[in-house]
């Protein structure tokens, strides 16, 4: 299966340019996050993915969500998975494709994008360099159990959630910053007084994260 994207090439051409990856959340699509895109840095490939699974009557989900009678949420862990399999052959794909630098591979997530950014990275750790989580948690469901800590060591993670979200609780993205130090990860952790969604301040914060 073949993602499709959006992309905006580097304003500034280096011999291989880094590469920012955006994975939108659940019921949205390329175009969502892509509105980042003209501010981000100029040297960087800003890719945004459509996810694969189309939503009805429209959107589109890195996996399905399930209720049960009692309102509870179910994801689809087997479906999540198959969509950190595709995220990691697109980075592929692409790198194969442009003069991308491979050790130079950020993604950044929101909400469902971001549950699978950690995914992503966490599984495959060769291929991401930094990884940006916004408004998600860590699902160790579709991680791997074991993680060779040697193979992870490079990785960096800023997360960012709203205090008052009312889709994703904060608790539950508090507990992704341990998680990930306790493998000995270096962690950025903030909280902004919003909802389920991106402050400005959290997109100048995570933008000067980035560029150290």
């Amino acid at each position: 299966m073949k993602l499709q994207y959006l992309i905006q090439e580097p304003a500034v051409k280096l011999e291989k340019n880094p590469l920012i990856v955006l994975l939108h959340g659940y019921g949205s699509n390329e175009e969502d996050l892509f509105s980042f895109a003209p501010e981000l840095p100029k040297e960087y490939y800003v890719i945004s993915v459509r996810a694969p699974f189309d939503l009805q009557p429209y959107g589109h989900a890195w996996y399905a969500i399930h209720f049960d009678a009692d309102e509870n949420k179910f994801s689809d862990n087997d479906e999540a998975r198959e969509s950190v399999k595709l995220v990691a052959s697109f980075i592929d794909e692409i790198t194969a494709k442009y003069p991308i630098d491979k050790d130079n591979i950020n993604l950044i997530g929101f909400s469902q994008g971001a549950i699978l950014s950690y995914a992503t990275a966490l599984t495959y750790p060769e291929k991401v360099a930094k990884v940006v989580a916004l408004s998600g948690y860590l699902n160790l469901d579709i991680i791997p159990e074991n993680i060779d800590k040697k193979s992870i060591a490079h990785l960096k993670f800023f997360i960012s959630h709203g205090t008052v979200d009312q889709v994703i609780p904060v608790d539950w993205a508090r507990k992704a910053k341990p998680a990930l130090e306790a493998l000995g990860l270096d962690v950025t952790y903030n909280e902004y007084p919003i909802g389920h969604g991106v402050a400005p301040q959290n997109f100048y914060d995570f933008k000067n994260w980035l560029l150290k």
